[in-house]
C-alpha cells in the first residue's frame, strides 16, 4: 500500500513550492487524500521516479530549478519522516531490504538507493555502471569527500563479476577499498558492496563505508562528489 504522511522541504523558489506549501496548509485528512492520490497514480509516480534518476545522470548540472525539481520529486515519494525509521530497522540493509522499501514506497530500485544515499543515515554510496563505465553515482554527504570513486568498474569488485558473469551479489559483502577507490591508501581499508542488475547490461551498486578509520582523515572541502 502506498504511504501518505505529511512531508518536509527544504530549498530554494519556484512555483511548485507554492502549490506545496498550500497542501500542507491544508487540514491532515485532506492533504493526506491528495497524496494517496497522487502515489496512486501511476503515471505521474512513473514520472517523478524518472526525475530523480535522471538528475544523477547528469551530476555537473548547475540548472538550480531543474536540480530542486528532482529533490522535490523524491521527497514527495519517499518523505524522510517515514522513509528513515524503515532504513534504520536494518544496520546495512540487503538488497532484498531495500527491495522491500522500494515496494513499500511505489518506487524503482534506482530511485530508492538515490533517496537513501540523500537522507544521509548511513555511510553510503550508490551508483549505476556498465562495462563502459560509471553512469552515476550518489553519495551520502557524511561520507568524507576525499574518497575518489572510479570510474570504471575494478575487475576485482564483485559488480564487475555480476556483468561478465551474471551473479550478483545480494548482501554486503567485505571488499577492498581500493576496488572502489582511487586514493592511494584505499588498499588499507574495507567497505561493503552488493550490487543488483539495473537496465540491460547495467549493475546498480550499494557501498557501505563500514570502516569508520576511513573517517579519521576528514575530508577536503574544496573537493566534489
Amino acid at each position: 500500500m502506498p504511504i501518505a504522511g505529511p512531508l518536509s522541504f527544504q530549498g530554494g523558489g519556484g512555483d511548485y513550492k507554492s502549490a506545496y506549501a498550500s497542501a500542507l496548509a491544508m487540514n491532515q485528512q485532506n492533504y493526506n487524500n491528495i497524496l494517496t492520490g497522487y502515489q496512486n497514480t501511476e503515471i505521474n509516480n512513473r514520472n517523478a521516479q524518472g526525475r530523480i534518476i535522471v538528475g544523477h545522470q547528469n551530476l555537473e548540472s548547475n540548472v538550480l530549478l531543474e536540480r530542486e525539481a528532482d529533490e522535490f520529486s523524491s521527497h514527495l515519494l519517499m518523505p524522510k519522516p517515514l522513509f528513515n525509521p524503515r532504513v534504520l530497522a536494518h544496520r546495512w540493509p540487503t538488497i532484498a531490504q531495500l527491495q522491500d522499501l522500494a515496494e513499500t514506497f511505489q518506487t524503482s530500485q534506482a530511485a530508492t538507493l538515490i533517496r537513501l544515499a540523500k537522507v544521509d543515515t548511513l555511510p553510503v554510496i550508490v551508483a549505476s555502471y556498465s562495462l563502459q563505465g560509471r553512469l552515476w553515482y550518489c553519495a551520502a554527504k557524511q561520507v568524507p569527500r576525499r574518497w575518489r570513486l572510479k570510474s570504471r568498474l575494478d575487475g576485482d569488485s564483485f559488480a564487475h563479476e555480476l556483468l561478465a558473469r551474471g551473479t550478483p551479489t545480494l548482501a554486503p559483502r567485505k571488499q577492498s577499498a581500493d576496488a572502489w577507490f582511487d586514493n592511494d591508501e584505499a588498499d588499507r581499508y574495507e567497505v561493503l558492496e552488493q550490487c543488483v542488475p539495473g537496465m540491460p547490461g547495467k549493475v546498480l551498486v550499494t557501498l557501505y563505508l563500514s570502516d569508520s578509520d576511513m573517517f579519521d582523515e576528514g575530508y577536503d572541502a574544496d573537493s566534489r562528489w
